[in-house]
């Protein structure tokens, strides 16, 4: 029996990602190189779902396969791990899931272990259903770090907790900002942010749009840039944001070939504004200064983009100290009465007020009265986008003056 293309990509997937720490999203785009887009859809539906569910997938695999998972050969535990997402969580045929898991096992030429995972799938095929069923709520049936459903329910409650791990074990919604001409999608509460069924690949090359959640460009809205104004974005590829902004624009990075990307974008989007710049933003050259404004779209756990970034949750680390330097860095070249926008995508108190608390900036609150929708829960001068709530990547975003 052969694999289907769409199987053998995901497995690429899973294996790279666990096996070597790959980024899901870039290890897709090569393993799918050549699938028609019905087998790339499934392929991305495999590998995200099998990465994402990972925890909650693992637990079935030991439970009824009576063998920790710990002592499995990789590859094996990979093709399981697919195997078992396809019969827990998706509407396949169990002898082809089974099948063609076995047939993952035997092509990474461990023919020894054919018959364990032959009898683990017949195992799982019994009685994952009723397992999963059983599990009560909480991070192991949604599949999280505890550490993160902790920091959620000490934020906001346990209800929303649970309502926030559903939210990002689901597909996103598809976004792009319209950049020139016209697009084929649903206007949203964002200007010029448009919902659409799929991403138009050719739209995309010609620079007409940009693929960019609504709380993405909620964030370079919040910075309020004018023509005539300089505008410093101390951490801006790969440049959705920095594109968006007006006026002569200083982008920021320090990673070489980001800043190549940035480049790239910027060149693609018509973004002849943006003036991109190799520097730490924690250190910023000297004649780097006197701007009007700052966007410090800061590195982050990312526990706001979860949804679209299947791996991240396992790899996700708090950065509240890189952030309040960068924030302190940027505050440093804004001339007085100028503004600061801080934004991070990740619901988390940590790296959102806790941050900005700690800057002793004023806070601008008519950001909120601007945006009331958007207006976060416990700190209305703030805002915070949460996916379970607004139905798109969860920013925490704030708007200081220095």
């Amino acid at each position: 029996m052969t694999v289907s293309p769409a199987r053998r990509a995901a497995y690429e997937v899973v294996r790279r990602v666990f096996e070597d720490g790959a980024y899901a999203d870039r290890v897709l785009r090569s393993a799918s190189t050549g699938l028609d887009e019905r087998e790339r859809a499934f392929a991305r539906q495999l590998a995200y779902g099998t990465v994402q569910r990972m925890r909650t997938l693992d637990h079935a695999i030991g439970t009824l396969g009576r063998r920790p998972v710990r002592k499995l050969d990789p590859p094996v535990l990979a093709a399981l791990r697919l195997g078992a997402y396809q019969l827990g969580y998706l509407d396949v045929a169990p002898h082809a899931a089974a099948n063609e898991s076995v047939e993952l096992v035997r092509s990474a030429r461990l023919e020894r272990a054919v018959p364990f995972t032959n009898a683990v799938m017949r195992r799982l095929a019994e009685g994952i259903e009723a397992l999963l069923a059983g599990l009560p709520e909480g991070p192991l049936k949604h599949s999280y770090p505890d550490w993160i459903y902790d920091v959620w329910v000490r934020d906001f409650c346990e209800a929303d907790a649970l309502a926030l791990m559903r939210a990002q074990n689901e597909p996103p919604e598809t976004v792009v900002r319209l950049v020139r001409g016209d697009v084929d999608g649903e206007p949203t509460d964002v200007p010029g942010a448009y919902r659409v069924t799929r991403v138009d690949d050719a739209a995309l090359a010609a620079g007409r749009i940009w693929p960019q959640s609504r709380g993405s460009q909620l964030a370079a809205l919040a910075v309020g840039s004018r023509e005539g104004e300089r505008i410093l974005d101390s951490c801006a590829a790969p440049g959705g944001k920095a594109t968006m902004l007006q006026g002569d624009v200083t982008a920021v990075e320090i990673n070489v070939a980001r800043a190549r990307e940035l480049e790239e974008n910027t060149r693609r989007l018509g973004a002849t504004n943006v003036h991109v710049v190799r520097a730490d933003a924690t250190d910023l050259p000297r004649e780097l200064d006197g701007f009007d404004r700052a966007l410090v779209d800061a590195p982050c756990s990312g526990l706001g983009v979860l949804a679209s970034r299947p791996d991240l949750r396992w790899r996700a680390t708090p950065l509240p100290e890189l952030q309040l330097a960068l924030l302190r860095a940027a505050a440093e070249r804004v001339r007085p009465g100028g503004t600061i926008v801080y934004s991070v995508c990740t619901p988390n108190a940590d790296e959102n007020e806790r941050v900005v608390d700690g800057s002793a900036l004023e806070v601008d609150s008519t950001l909120a009265e601007e945006w009331p929708q958007f207006r976060h829960p416990r700190r209305p001068e703030f805002l915070l986008t949460l996916p379970h709530v607004h139905r798109t990547s969860g920013f925490f975003i704030a708007r200081l003056r220095v």
